[in-house]
């Protein structure tokens, strides 16, 4: 073990470079610039390419990566061909690299390469000042909202900056304000309505009809058939913006406090605006839940477009302007370091706008509110700037970051896999009472399992994944940060509650109550057998081969995920929780065809994948090996020559000379149900025999006759 770990923490992620020259050997000519027929040299720093036919040059190709950030939900860039005509009209464009797991796993290739069409044919120039009803709409599945807004802009707006540098018509750039800076000399406190009035803050206000029109014009006819269903005239966003780390701004919009906090953490040239709103949609979205990305909305300034991130995040608890309304939301967002934003240039902020249709079917349109640092603020820049001042180290704002708002936001959730954690314990500490009365046993186990698979699974999706593992592990040896993990608090709750059991029950206690696939297996085969389906008994021989498998499946995955996580990620598809509890078989046939057939398989196999597939089984195995405690309590009697546990044991736990193992066994307890049942158990069924015999003797009725040995030999054959 400790050498996987020495190997773990020395190999390094790969350096992304440009890959103009390899993908282009990967593709016709044609395909990118009709008429083509060869490519010229990558040249140029960012690198383009010629597209040429004969000694005529029809266009140019380039990485949208090379130009502008692409940087997806995954953090990595997303690698698109792309070719442009000299008038502008992009020509093609292809999809070659990305690390985006919605995209890997969860939707057809097909329609994303149909969404990236969606721009083929149309000019860069025009589509960059278009409204939002010009651009194409997606219409793809849910969860994918990051991945799409940053092909499409990043698309956009590489094709923008590299008409520019080929002169093309049209695509000259307007000329800047003479040399302007901040004036940071500039005091005093402004109240709501004087910086609304000088355009210190700007508004995007829209309408429930407004959106509704937008779609509508928008030309998709799934999205306009599902119209909000509040008045047209009521509000569906009012959405204010300000740069808060113009002095006078931030001082009028945070206070004198709020503003120091924010300027102790600003570093010398970094900017932050302030973004607050009412109405019935949330600028927010639940996408920096997930993954810690704010996907509904986008800085841009020129060519730079910068989405925000939980760590580029502070939430404020109300304005302190005088006059300001009270907002639901009100958050700054600071502009990550390494990425430059020019306070005396326009910006604009682009509000992704989604409505979503059936089980897992979105579009979205976009719709900016513009920005522009009013003059006052501003200054000639010096001949000679100043050299910056020595600042003290930057401090957090006192505001709690973001996770915590988010386990605040999900109390009510988190207090009741909370309580349904005590009562597992509870049901553990008490097992040896609790399996003496085998009805109730049952019948706790029963709604136990259903509380899993219903509100925990289908409800929360609080789904466990070995991909959780790999992301784990990955993170260990390359930015490890608690807060990203601390953004989901119910898989935080369920990964901590199972490294916790696994001291004390081993895997059991995940495996065979809280995961809702395996109680959806054990569900199935009940019914099953209440159905008198007849069930297949796997030889021991045989099964104590097989459980190998799901070993044999995380090391391959553990290795992968080393040097290529993404692919490791789209393996893990062995696992069929994501089809049959997260999506809840709302996917592709192929999927859906797989995580049914382990469940036919479950009908006949009581946990045919735990026993043999699951890879996450065999992770949480591997360390439950540490385990300090032995719960399940054994007679000398067991194996020798009782074979009853070993018969009944729902995944084969139990070896045959008596001995339970403890990397397969899920803690069911009913081993210990029969430990202490009285009808069954040949031990216990003995000592009650003896017992009455010892009562008949004492009230002088009639001894019962002794036949503990037939009772034996009655339940080596699996039966009492």
């Amino acid at each position: 073990m400790l050498l996987l770990c020495l190997v773990f923490v020395l190999v390094s992620p790969a350096r992304a470079d440009s890959k103009l020259a390899d993908f282009l050997s990967n593709v016709a000519p044609s395909d990118l610039v009709p008429g083509a027929d060869q490519f010229g040299p990558a040249e140029g720093q960012p690198a383009v390419a010629a597209a040429i036919a004969g000694d005529r040059v029809l266009g140019y190709v380039f990485v949208n990566a090379d130009w502008v950030n692409a940087t997806g939900y995954s953090g990595r860039p997303i690698q698109i061909l792309v070719g442009l005509a000299p008038d502008g009209r992009i020509t093609g464009a292809r999809l070659m690299e990305h690390h985006e797991p919605i995209v890997l796993i969860g939707i057809p290739p097909a329609r994303i390469a149909s969404f990236i069409n969606g721009y083929v044919g149309r000019n860069a120039l025009e589509l960059s000042h278009a409204g939002p009803s010009v651009r194409p709409v997606v219409d793809i599945v849910s969860g994918a909202t990051v991945t799409v807004a940053v092909i499409g802009d990043s698309i956009l707006r590489s094709a923008v900056r590299v008409a520019r540098a080929k002169g093309m018509e049209g695509s000259a750039q307007t000329t800047p304000r003479a040399q302007r800076s901040l004036d940071m000399s500039v005091t005093g406190v402004e109240d709501w309505h004087g910086l609304a009035g000088d355009g210190s803050i700007r508004r995007l206000s829209l309408s429930v009809g407004d959106v509704n029109d937008a779609f509508t014009k928008a030309n998709n006819p799934d999205a306009a058939a599902y119209p909000e269903s509040a008045s047209p005239d009521d509000s569906f966003v009012d959405l204010w913006i300000g740069l808060a780390s113009v002095p006078a701004i931030g001082r009028s919009l945070l206070g004198d406090d709020g503003y120091e906090r924010l300027r102790q953490r600003l570093q010398p040239g970094q900017q932050a605006i302030l973004v607050a709103a009412n109405g019935a949609y949330s600028f927010k979205g639940s996408g920096y839940v997930r993954g810690g990305i704010f996907d509904r909305i986008e800085l841009i300034q020129g060519d730079t477009s910068i989405r925000f991130r939980d760590r580029n995040h502070v939430r404020i608890g109300g304005l302190d302007a005088a006059g300001a309304p009270s907002f639901r939301d009100v958050d700054v967002f600071i502009v990550p370091e390494g990425i430059t934003i020019d306070p005396t240039e326009p910006m604009r902020l682009q509000l992704l706008v989604q409505r979503a249709w059936g089980a897992h079917d979105k579009a979205f349109l976009t719709f900016d509110v513009g920005y522009q640092t009013p003059d006052r603020y501003l200054a000639p820049l010096p001949a000679k700037p100043a050299a910056p001042a020595v600042r003290a180290p930057a401090t957090d704002l006192a505001e709690p970051p973001l996770w915590q708002r988010m386990w605040l936001d999900h109390i009510g959730q988190i207090t009741i896999l909370s309580a349904a954690l005590i009562v597992l314990t509870a049901i553990f500490f008490f097992q040896d009472w609790l399996a003496a009365r085998p009805r109730l046993h049952q019948g706790i186990r029963r709604a136990y399992l259903l509380f899993t698979l219903v509100w925990l699974g289908w409800y929360a999706q609080a789904q466990l994944s070995v991909v959780n593992v790999l992301a784990f592990l990955n993170a260990l040896r390359t930015d490890f940060n608690w807060d990203y993990f601390l953004m989901a608090p119910l898989i935080f709750i369920l990964w901590f509650a199972t490294a916790a059991s696994l001291l004390f029950w081993n895997r059991g206690a995940f495996c065979g109550w809280l995961c809702p696939f395996g109680a959806l297996q054990e569900f199935l085969n009940q019914i099953a057998r209440w159905l008198k389906v007849p069930q297949l008994r796997i030889p021991y021989g045989v099964h104590s081969r097989l459980v190998a498998l799901k070993y044999i499946i995380f090391l391959v995955l553990f290795g992968i995920s080393l040097s290529a996580l993404a692919t490791a990620e789209q393996l893990a598809e062995i696992e069929p929780f994501k089809t049959a509890i997260i999506l809840r078989f709302a996917r592709s046939w192929p999927f859906v065809l797989y995580a049914a057939a382990l469940l036919a398989a479950s009908l006949v196999v009581e946990r045919f994948f735990c026993r043999y597939l699951c890879p996450l089984g065999a992770a949480l195995a591997i360390p439950a090996r540490l385990r300090m405690f032995e719960w399940l309590r054994r007679y000398r009697e067991c194996g020798n020559p009782c074979q009853r546990c070993a018969n009944e044991c729902p995944v084969e736990a139990i070896h045959p000379e008596g001995h339970i193992n403890p990397n397969e066994c899920i803690q069911c307890l009913h081993c210990q149900m029969l430990y202490h049942h009285d009808q069954k158990c040949p031990v216990v069924i003995a000592r009650r025999q003896k017992r009455e015999r010892r009562e008949a003797l004492s009230s002088g009725a009639p001894a019962l006759p002794k036949a503990p040995n037939t009772v034996i030999r009655h339940v080596q054959g699996g039966g009492i």
